[in-house]
């Protein structure tokens, strides 16, 4: 089993704002995106890439627990060459890429990078055209830069299409699954778009969870208000550590180990069920882990 990072939690920063982000690694999110798109006016572009650089290397000669990602500008702005050769060069855990339609922006995007960087990509999914073929997206291979996680847009999917933003987010379900699907054919996480109304502590509540009842690995967010929720909502319980402990070697066992399926105090436990608890139990672990 690969070693599972905790993405529950991914705040948004904006990269001309130094403040916010050199207090970003302390509010406990799992990851700090900073951010030199929607959240930067273009008269701050070129400021922003010179603070975000130094917010990177601030990270790293802190040791911060957690992930720093760096979110540049789209392909079609005259700002994306210039983000992604200082983003290369600060060297942050991973590119997030905005909206990328098809697998042919990715190849665009990985000409542009120099060829002396190599680190995971992760890409927006925030187009009509990037719902309708997830799945190109997520399965676009590369070993320098590999694709490692989707990220929902949904703003600007509601923008684009004129889809209304519900609670319950109904009219947009069948894109959030569609995305979802794909990337786990692909072998990569996703995680869920941002809740707007900061005030709406009960709405963002509702939506962390369904996030977590859809599959989604953690939430997008846009205030430090917001960690806390999204943290306690895309980690495992109690309840469901103490089953998955009972259950996740229960096929190591001699008197179990040629079967396919077991009872366990009443229940049907299959070996898929033993490995998604294993998985389950790391996750736990890794989220302990970080304290």
């Amino acid at each position: 089993m690969q070693p599972i990072r905790p993405r529950r939690s991914a705040l948004y920063v904006p990269g001309a704002n130094a403040r916010a982000m050199a207090k970003a690694p302390t509010l406990g999110t799992d990851v700090v995106i900073l951010d030199l798109e929607d959240a930067v006016a273009p008269s701050e572009k070129a400021l922003s890439r010179t603070r975000v650089a130094e917010a990177v290397a601030a990270f790293r000669q802190a040791r911060a627990a957690g992930e720093i990602v760096v979110r540049v500008n789209g392909l079609d702005t005259p700002w994306i060459a210039e983000d992604l050769a200082v983003a290369g060069e600060a060297r942050p855990d991973a590119i997030l890429l905005p909206k990328i339609s098809t697998a042919s922006d990715l190849a665009r995007v990985r000409a542009l990078v120099g060829r002396d960087v190599a680190l995971p990509l992760w890409a927006m999914i925030e187009t009509p055209r990037a719902v309708l073929d997830p799945l190109g997206i997520a399965v676009a291979r590369d070993e320098r830069l590999p694709l490692a996680m989707l990220v929902l847009g949904l703003n600007d999917l509601a923008r684009e299409t004129g889809t209304r933003q519900l609670p319950g987010r109904a009219p947009m379900l069948p894109w959030m699954m569609a995305a979802l699907a794909a990337a786990r054919a692909g072998g990569i996480g996703i995680l869920d778009g941002v809740f707007n109304d900061i005030a709406d502590e009960a709405g963002f509540e509702a939506e962390c969870r369904q996030g977590r009842d859809c599959g989604f690995d953690g939430k997008t967010i846009i205030h430090p208000k917001q960690v806390a929720g999204a943290n306690a909502a895309f980690a495992p319980g109690e309840d469901e550590i103490a089953w998955a402990g009972r259950i996740a070697g229960v096929f190591d066992t001699p008197e179990n180990a040629g079967k396919g399926v077991v009872m366990v105090e009443g229940r049907m436990v299959e070996r898929l069920h033993a490995e998604m608890a294993q998985r389950l139990l790391a996750l736990a672990a890794a989220i302990s882990a970080r304290g």
